[in-house]
């Protein structure tokens, strides 16, 4: 794993320089899709084929369900404006209640995925006993999904439920956004979605218009994306400390040619001991936050095993020791 030292970029020089930086980028139509699509091409020879192409299986459900998801119901303006005087998300997934139709949606996004899976599929199986699950199951499962809490969370169930969480939400923070200008206010913890208040899957330096060159934090759960500047940690905002890190070149593979940057790496600090996935559209234009994090677990492990924690998590595949017994969730500040 190799180690680069700290830089200043050309963001900061760009901010410093009093340029505007979007704030924020709001997901689109054809997320779900895009997602799709970046799936199928990693999951080619890869180690994770079948399970990447499980995911790229839902994420095609999910496009197909997008555009006819049912309308929820949206935040007032009375509660925009709390939200933004608090500085904390709007529609904060740990106590934005949940409308009953999404057990129903997710209900029919799974038997989608049923129905398009091949017959010998080891992920049927799955899929269908998830479908089994009763209501109150769903709920109690989507409430300790969306609080982080993993004491009693069924693991295998976690990843199908994310992604009836994840469309719930794409088209809560979509719809609001369509129906309130600028719903979405500044939030004191830049570490976290501005519009969900979830944990990033990753970052990503964007390309094209203007946003060229900035780093976007990703959203695990509602997709939107956030400006955070590079060369800072996500978990304790320090700079000082912070090293980018990543895979060595496979053996028989050749080396990166001088001054051309990984596509991927870990973005770690070693005040906090935190660490986040950074990828540049640079040097990939197809790379995904969310894909791609599934597809470079070798990089998560590497860096745990030399001692850093990651600051996110893709809600499509979680590893990790359960909680304490009696952990509580924690606490959410809310204008609900």
């Amino acid at each position: 794993m190799s180690i680069t030292s700290r830089l200043r970029s050309p963001e900061e020089i760009a901010l410093n320089a009093g340029m505007e930086v979007p704030r924020l980028l709001l997901p689109k139509a054809d997320v779900f899709a895009e997602q799709a699509l970046r799936l199928r091409q990693l999951a080619a020879n890869h180690p994770m084929r079948d399970y990447l192409m499980l995911m790229a299986v839902v994420a095609e459900a999910q496009s197909a369900q997008l555009p006819t998801y049912p309308e929820p119901a949206l935040p007032t303006a009375a509660q925009a404006d709390t939200a933004s005087q608090q500085g904390v998300p709007l529609l904060d997934a740990a106590t934005w209640p949940r409308e009953a139709f999404w057990r129903d949606q997710w209900r029919t996004l799974m038997r989608d995925v049923l129905a398009k899976l091949p017959a010998d599929s080891p992920a049927r199986a799955g899929v269908s006993a998830a479908l089994a699950v009763d209501d109150a199951t769903l709920d109690q499962q989507a409430a300790r999904l969306l609080t982080g809490v993993s004491l009693g969370l069924d693991m295998g169930l976690a990843p199908l439920l994310a992604a009836g969480l994840q469309l719930y939400f794409t088209h809560l923070v979509m719809a609001t956004q369509a129906a309130m200008t600028s719903a979405f206010g500044y939030t004191q913890d830049e570490g976290r979605c501005p519009c969900c208040g979830s944990l990033p899957v990753a970052s990503v330096t964007r390309i094209g218009g203007t946003s060229e060159g900035y780093r976007y934090l990703h959203c695990t759960l509602c997709n939107a994306e956030w400006h955070v500047v590079r060369v800072k940690c996500v978990h304790c905002s320090q700079t000082g400390s912070v090293r980018f890190r990543s895979l060595e070149s496979v053996a028989g593979d050749a080396p990166l040619p001088a001054g051309k940057r990984p596509v991927i790496q870990a973005e770690t600090c070693d005040t906090c001991w935190h660490y986040l996935k950074i990828m540049h559209m640079t040097q990939d234009a197809q790379v995904n936050p969310v894909a791609d994090d599934l597809a470079t677990l070798t990089l998560d492990l590497l860096v745990s095993d030399a001692g850093y924690a990651r600051h996110g998590v893709n809600l499509l595949l979680l590893f990790g020791e359960p909680d304490d017994e009696g952990a509580a969730p924690p606490p959410s500040q809310g204008p609900h």
